[in-house]
């Protein structure tokens, strides 16, 4: 019998139909008055960017859910990922929304160092790319129809190959843009080009924008001047969260090619980050903080609540983007090329397959990332990486969070993961590639494409 049904047992009366929960967000439960925790800084100032994705914090504070906690939080939209990041380690803000690839390469040795903690995953999925109208149109020949006149997905990037070596070939090279260099946008183009033999160029000592040997020339853009960026002629294709690749559909100025559900299904996406100091400095606060960001998530995905979502996130105060093209994608839609919307029911994920829990194997495979493509420069034996994550990652905190609010039965034991950090292996990738998070050296040695790892 372990510490959390013991605790279930002495306080908490779950109504017989939580029983039966699965992903729960519709389960009815009886919650429970418990003794609130001694919160050490209640005025909180968290930072994001106009992303859907952002939603968690939008919702624990409209819904009041920070203030059930005892926290009085301010919430401000930030320029770009660099000032998220600097904001965070200069202690300017408390916390922050952010790419799951910055507190890792922040422990790692890539850019700015810092000790930063995640104790909150935020969503999985999430992101497209998008090429312009005249790339699309020169992708379509290779691309397979249906019976139904319309292409048949996941479309490979082998379907881009023949466009870039035609852009090579006229002494033009081949742009494109994402949001971030340890974002999963740069990882995710990197993989969907390298499945198909298109090189997207490596990092250096001397080339830290990730171009040599490139076929593709990557370069970084802040997610909402993507649209714009692209319109005006200077990138022909882009990797970003939404809604910015359906407002390049609803502008008619592009098409969304793919998304990341079919580049890694399920895949991690944005984390919530704070200092590692504030997390030992103020405990309670930070597990206040958990506990309310796990609540927004579990509404989130209750479907009946995602209109009112998109209705909050359209605010200017949050992303400030149109309500339909909001809606396009986080009402279990997707659209590709204009009139080409499907169901995507997985493609904005906060909360069902435990989403929100921080698992170790989600981090590693951002380490070998940053190892594949050079990020990383030197060589590191396999205990390496799993000691690094479990600086950055920290499932015990988010653990801490989920058992209290059981207790207060806002939560139910089949929402909690029986996991030792690590995911099974999959290979659930675009490729068919196998990942486990147990074996990065032979997860990094893999591929075609990339540094080859010797173990250490």
């Amino acid at each position: 019998m372990n510490k959390l049904y013991m605790l279930l047992m002495g306080v908490v009366i779950l109504g017989a139909s939580a029983c039966g929960g699965g992903a729960g967000t519709g389960a009815t439960q009886t919650e429970v008055a418990t003794p609130a925790l001694a919160i050490e800084k209640p005025q909180l100032t968290f930072g994001f960017i106009k992303l859907t994705d952002m939603a968690p914090l939008a919702i624990a504070k409209e819904l009041g859910y920070f203030e059930d906690e005892g926290l009085f939080v301010t919430i401000e939209a930030q320029s770009n990922w660099k000032n998220v990041l600097d904001r965070v380690i200069d202690g300017q803000l408390d916390g922050s929304h952010m790419l799951s690839g910055q507190p890792i390469a922040a422990g790692a040795g890539f850019g700015r160092q810092a000790e930063l903690i995640t104790p909150f995953s935020m969503d999985l999925n999430g992101n497209g790319i998008t090429v312009s109208n005249d790339v699309w149109s020169a992708m379509k020949p290779h691309i397979t129809m249906g019976s139904d006149g319309l292409p048949v997905h996941p479309i490979k990037a082998d379907a881009l190959k023949p466009v870039v070596a035609d852009y090579k070939s006229n002494g033009k090279p081949f742009k494109m843009g994402m949001v971030f260099p340890v974002s999963t946008h740069n990882y995710e183009i990197r993989y969907w080009l390298a499945a198909a033999g298109i090189h997207p160029g490596m990092y250096t000592a001397d080339n830290i924008q990730g171009q040599v040997d490139a076929d593709v020339l990557l370069s970084v853009t802040p997610p909402p001047q993507m649209p714009a960026t692209l319109e005006a002629g200077t990138i022909y294709g882009y990797c970003v969260g939404e809604p910015w690749n359906q407002q390049a559909v609803f502008k008619g100025i592009g098409v969304p090619v793919t998304t990341n559900y079919d580049i890694w299904k399920n895949n991690p996406e944005k984390v919530f980050v704070m200092r590692k100091d504030f997390a030992e400095k103020y405990p309670n606060t930070t597990i206040a903080i958990t506990k309310a960001l796990i609540r927004a998530a579990k509404w989130l995905d209750n479907p009946s609540n995602r209109p009112a979502a998109v209705g909050i996130l359209s605010k200017p105060d949050y992303v400030g983007a149109d309500s339909v093209v909001i809606a396009n994608s986080m009402t279990g839609t997707f659209e590709f090329e204009r009139g080409d919307k499907r169901s995507m029911p997985d493609f904005n994920v906060f909360f069902r397959y435990h989403a929100t829990y921080p698992f170790y194997s989600d981090g590693i495979w951002f380490l070998t990332q940053m190892r594949r493509w050079g990020q990383i420069p030197d060589p590191k034996p396999a205990d390496w990486y799993h000691s690094k994550i479990k600086e950055i990652y920290r499932p015990d905190l988010w653990m801490q969070a989920a058992e209290a609010l059981v207790a207060e039965g806002k939560l139910t034991m089949e929402e909690i993961p029986e996991t030792d950090g690590y995911k099974a292996p999959t290979t659930d990738f675009i490729d068919g590639n196998s990942y486990d998070g147990k074996d990065p050296i032979g997860y990094i040695n893999s591929f075609q494409i990339g540094i080859k790892e010797e173990a250490l």
